[in-house]
């Protein structure tokens, strides 16, 4: 069962998720916060999987929220929340540890896959909506050119590959490998970046200037 905490301040957007989540077999809604500050008290006491954390809210907001969250030793996964416009504020919720982000309108089956994406340890980072949103902040957030640690030459080609918003089989077909041996480099890399998932490891290829955002 996956545990997950919902953190919004408006009451009906917790509800809707709510009615969502209990339709699930495998999802279980422990706790609701209206705050950042509640919301990381949430994550103290009931110890969930994965946190559906909005952005914009009182008292802490959830970029702060995400970061202390993500702080303890064994943290909950994080899915920031946002809205169309590309709320500028949630590429500073990616580097603060979120692994990943949804659209508030994304359909119910994107909503529950991407929950057991991320409680499975993997990352939201989606083609078509997830390149462009952080593409988008990476330019305009502060970027040091500094080369990244360690990397074999295919390892950064598959970086590269995985910023473009590639999947493993997309990436396997690209360098004409088996899908197995592109997560075994990714695994590698995200081991010699010290990060946790692929949405780290492509914000940190942008802040490093070893990917640049399209146009």
């Amino acid at each position: 069962m996956i545990r997950v905490v919902l953190a919004d301040d408006q009451p009906l957007v917790r509800t809707g998720l709510r009615m969502i989540l209990s339709a699930e077999p495998d999802i279980e809604v422990v706790g609701e916060a209206a705050d950042g500050r509640a919301a990381i008290a949430a994550c103290r006491d009931l110890g969930p999987d994965v946190v559906l954390m909005d952005v914009r809210m009182p008292e802490v907001d959830g970029i702060e929220a995400t970061r202390e969250v993500t702080a303890v030793e064994e943290p909950p996964r994080v899915l920031v929340l946002t809205t169309f416009d590309l709320d500028e504020v949630v590429y500073d919720a990616l580097r603060a540890g979120a692994s990943g982000f949804l659209l508030k309108d994304a359909p119910e089956e994107r909503l529950t896959t991407a929950i057991r994406v991320v409680a499975e340890g993997g990352s939201l980072f989606a083609p078509s909506v997830t390149r462009r949103l952080i593409e988008e902040f990476a330019s305009r957030g502060p970027r040091t050119p500094r080369a990244l640690p360690g990397l074999t030459d295919r390892e950064d080609e598959v970086l590269r590959l995985v910023a473009r918003g590639l999947s493993n089989a997309e990436i396997a077909q690209e360098l004409y490998v088996t899908e197995n041996t592109v997560k075994t480099h990714v695994a590698r890399l995200l081991m010699k970046l010290g990060v946790r998932d692929r949405v780290q490891a492509v914000v940190m290829a942008y802040e490093s200037g070893m990917v640049r955002p399209s146009g």
